[in-house]
């Protein structure tokens, strides 16, 4: 379904990726483990449009995604959850979630379906959706921005580092909605340091260091790989 191939990036004189190869097929959630630095950011603002690769192909079914600009690559279902959330903290946490339906804005109904599955996945929200986003806990926060990501009816879900920053327990439960929303048929490409719960969640994974791909397999040979463990999960 999203397909890179042979993918270089470049800010500047500084080469971010090098060769990237990966896919997520239809259904699956896949994930991309790494340090901070390592490209696994530079491979989502690669997807969606907000920095052009210097080399390669990144196509989305039939479609080629490189050089189409960022709204027709939400509209054709590729929508990106950014790292850090990157709210607006003084708008309402419903205006914040309007906003990631900008591409669909003319299907009031469909807006208000899908905000209306956004308060079943976090029931939370609906109790504050008219507080400021800024007001909410840093949890709450991210159930927004995956929230708002959902608003813009993706096929493909590329998330962030979503458990950068939170309390245990709220990892948890993120990642619990994670898995709701794989279920439910969307695709899901993770970036996460947190490979342990990253990988219980994964069909596959792709280890990513210094803009390459080093080691990918399916969850069980990452989780028992010796050097995954000792470099991401631990003892």
């Amino acid at each position: 379904m999203l397909r890179f191939e042979n993918v270089d990036l470049h800010y500047g004189s500084f080469r971010a990726l090098e060769g990237i190869t990966l896919h997520a097929d239809a259904g699956e959630l896949v994930v991309l483990l790494g340090a901070n630095g390592a490209g696994k950011t530079s491979i989502f603002m690669a997807a969606s449009g907000i920095h052009k690769p210097s080399r390669g192909s990144i196509r989305f079914g039939d479609r080629e995604l490189v050089g189409m600009r960022t709204a027709e690559i939400v509209q054709s279902g590729v929508v990106h959850c950014p790292e850090g959330r990157k709210l607006f903290p003084l708008m309402s946490v419903r205006k914040n979630l309007e906003l990631g339906a900008y591409v669909h804005r003319s299907d009031k109904a469909g807006i208000a379906r899908s905000i209306d599955e956004v308060f079943s996945l976090f029931p939370i929200l609906e109790k504050k959706r008219d507080d400021p986003a800024g007001s909410l806990s840093g949890g709450q926060q991210q159930m927004v921005a995956i929230g708002r990501a959902m608003l813009g009816r993706p096929k493909v879900l590329l998330l962030d580092e979503p458990s950068l920053g939170l309390a245990p327990l709220v990892v948890k439960q993120v990642f619990e909605v994670i898995q709701r929303i794989h279920r439910a048929g969307t695709t899901v490409l993770l970036a996460e340091q947190n490979a342990y719960s990253a990988l219980a969640i994964a069909d596959r994974a792709y280890v990513i260091e210094r803009g390459r791909i080093t080691l990918e397999g399916d969850r069980e040979s990452l989780l028992n790989n010796e050097a995954v463990r000792a470099a991401y999960i631990g003892a």
